[in-house]
């Protein structure tokens, strides 16, 4: 059964209270009552949590995160409250830490897509629909769509699948009104993302979003992480070809040796995956610092 190769165990911080451990983040709770995010060096691929880290890539995730909250704050309000690490955490939280408003969440995925590639192509390829969205004909891996599509998908547990949704799915699980907000909010950020990125020669595919609620209101908050190599396809404007696979800034390196004959793994199997040959890590590691340097204009120190 996919998920952690090797479960860590929670990090005990006087006044904090562990909720969950998650592929990426550990979230804990403070006695003021909010969510206290830390971004960990964990990687996941093919719905494993890897038992080999990548050396910064939590604080990557982190800074990149704040510098796009930033970007996107006149469309929508972020979840944060501070970065200050809590008193008594471990030194290494540095740099990783979210403190955020506790909210509700809403149940669902929100992904936007601006090009034909992923789980999407091939729903295209078999039934010309992503999300049941009709497309035109003549797209391939790669293309750009004739406009971006709001295309949900269901939250899933650690070792399991997200799984695409209709649109009046969602409707039905968190009623009209909401799913309305999620589309037209997801499409502004995505549409301000997508302008953002491209200045610096970056195409952004598409992307997911999570957003709450503070109890009782009305407003959604984007929350989590937010346009990172992690939760968005970047491929380099220049670099960009229609018609076969795009080089991305996320973890397609470590993806493709684990499938490679050089990994000796069976991904199909029930064996967990190995540890990643240090080659392996140090150009995952490149990726996620060169996705950051192009995309904030300052290089990773």
């Amino acid at each position: 059964m996919p998920g952690f190769v090797t479960k860590p165990e929670p990090v005990r911080v006087p006044g904090l209270v562990h909720l969950h451990t998650g592929k990426v983040r550990d979230l804990y709770r403070n006695e003021a009552g909010e969510l206290v995010l830390v971004a960990t060096d964990r990687i996941s691929a093919y719905d494993w949590v890897l038992p080999t880290e990548i050396p910064d890539k939590g604080r990557i995730l982190t800074r990149l995160s704040l510098w796009w909250f930033d970007q996107l704050a006149d469309l929508v309000p972020g979840h944060l409250v501070s970065t200050d690490v809590p008193e008594g955490a471990p030194a290494d939280w540095e740099g990783r830490v979210m403190v955020a408003h506790a909210l509700e969440m809403i149940p669902v995925e929100a992904v936007a897509r601006g090009y034909l590639t992923g789980s999407g192509l091939q729903e295209y390829e078999r039934d010309r629909t992503v999300c049941g969205l009709a497309l035109p004909p003549g797209l391939v891996d790669g293309s750009e769509l004739p406009a971006p599509i709001f295309t949900p998908a269901t939250k899933a547990a650690v070792g399991e699948h997200d799984e695409n949704v209709s649109y009046e799915e969602v409707a039905r699980q968190v009623g009209a009104e909401t799913a309305a907000q999620l589309r037209q909010t997801t499409l502004a950020v995505y549409g301000r993302a997508r302008d953002v990125a491209r200045d610096r020669g970056i195409i952004l595919a598409d992307t997911k979003f999570e957003f709450g609620r503070k109890p009782g209101a009305d407003q959604l908050i984007l929350a989590d992480e937010v346009l990172t190599p992690d939760s968005s396809r970047f491929w380099r404007k220049d670099e960009w070809e229609p018609g076969r696979p795009q080089k991305s800034y996320d973890k397609q390196v470590l993806r493709d040796w684990l499938s490679s004959p050089a990994s000796g793994w069976d991904r199909t199997g029930d064996t967990p995956p190995p540890e990643l040959p240090q080659e392996v890590v140090d150009a995952t590691r490149e990726r996620y610092t060169e996705a950051y340097r192009l995309l904030t204009g300052t290089a990773w120190d």
